[in-house]
C-alpha cells in the first residue's frame, strides 16, 4: 500500500513517543499499535491487549489508579477507539493526573480488511474527548508538531488525549509475546517485583 502523503509514519511516531521513557507503563491496543509498539523495543513494561478489542483505555485507568505514582500511557487505534468511545467519559470523570492516552488514526479497520473507519467520515475524537471532560486534548498531523508533543508525552500532568494522524500504510508486524499468562506475569514483576507474581 503506498503510504498517503504528509500523513505520519506510524512506526516512526512509536520510536518517537518511547524515546526515553524510562518507566511508563505501555498499554497497546491490539493488532497495529501493538506491532508498533513492539518494533520500537519490546519492553517487560509493555502490556499489549492483542484480540481485546475496545479495552485499552479502561486497562489504563485501571492501572492509573492502581499506580498513581507512574505515568501510564496508552496507545491505541482509532477502530479501538471507536469501539470504546464509553470508556472517555469514565476516565474523564475519575480525572487521573497520569494518564495519557493515544490514538494512531489512519480512518480504516486494519485488522478486518482497510474499511473506513467512522474518523474517515467525519466522527472526530478529538472533540468527543473534549465533550465528555477532557481538558488536555490536541492532535497532531505533522513532524514539527509531533516532535513538540513528545516532551509533553511524558512530563504534562494528564488525563491527555491526543490524535495522531498516520497513513494507512500496513508495515510487516513485529510480534511480541502472545501468552497472557506470561505477559501479565512479565508486567507484574516489572513493575512489583519478582515475588508479586507468587
Amino acid at each position: 500500500m503506498i503510504k498517503e502523503k504528509n500523513k505520519l509514519d506510524r512506526r516512526k511516531v512509536a520510536q518517537k513517543l518511547l524515546k526515553g521513557r524510562k518507566d511508563i507503563l505501555v498499554i497497546t491496543g491490539l493488532g497495529g499499535t501493538c506491532w508498533d509498539i513492539t518494533s520500537a523495543g519490546d519492553d517487560d513494561l509493555n502490556f499489549p491487549m492483542w484480540g481485546g478489542m475496545g479495552g485499552a483505555s479502561m486497562v489504563g485507568l485501571g492501572l492509573a489508579i492502581a499506580q498513581p505514582d507512574k505515568k501510564v500511557l496508552v496507545v491505541t487505534g482509532d477502530g479501538e477507539m471507536l469501539m470504546g468511545l464509553g470508556s472517555l467519559a469514565t476516565i474523564a470523570a475519575a480525572d487521573p493526573e497520569n494518564l495519557s492516552i493515544i490514538v494512531f488514526d489512519n480512518e480504516h479497520f486494519g485488522e478486518t480488511g482497510m474499511q473506513k473507519t467512522h474518523t474517515a467520515k467525519g466522527t472526530d475524537l478529538v472533540k468527543v474527548a473534549e465533550a465528555v471532560g477532557f481538558r488536555n486534548v490536541s492532535v497532531i498531523e505533522n513532524q514539527e508538531s509531533l516532535e513538540s508533543f513528545d516532551i509533553k508525552t511524558h512530563s504534562q500532568n494528564g488525563p491527555m488525549f491526543c490524535v495522531i494522524k498516520i497513513s494507512n500504510n500496513n508495515p510487516t508486524p513485529v510480534l511480541p509475546p502472545r501468552d497472557g499468562a506470561y505477559l501479565k506475569d512479565r508486567f507484574r514483576q516489572a513493575l512489583l517485583g519478582k515475588k508479586s507474581a507468587i
